[in-house]
């Protein structure tokens, strides 16, 4: 491989606030904020929107509907009494 090519990675703490969840991970994201980490030394941190955490997929709180209720609600909605002509 060349040198001087590839960015350079670091330990790096990603923090998902809302979910209260921390990981240290190798990134080539650089960040001005820094945090102690549970083995005592200072690591930048980064703040992110949502995670495997916090995010209704992996969470499983995420609602399904069937494109059947869909056009049932429409049906109720704007059915045939609704139609103006």
């Amino acid at each position: 491989m060349r040198s001087d090519i590839h960015p350079v990675t670091r330990p790096v703490v990603f923090r998902d606030r809302a979910a209260g969840l921390s990981l240290l991970i190798r990134s080539t994201l650089d960040a001005r904020e820094t945090v102690e980490w549970e083995d005592g030394n200072t690591y930048p941190v980064v703040d992110v929107d949502v995670s495997s955490a916090s995010h209704p997929f992996y969470t499983g709180t995420s609602r399904v509907m069937d494109s059947a209720g869909r056009v049932e609600r429409f049906q109720r909605r704007y059915g045939p009494d609704t139609v103006r002509r």
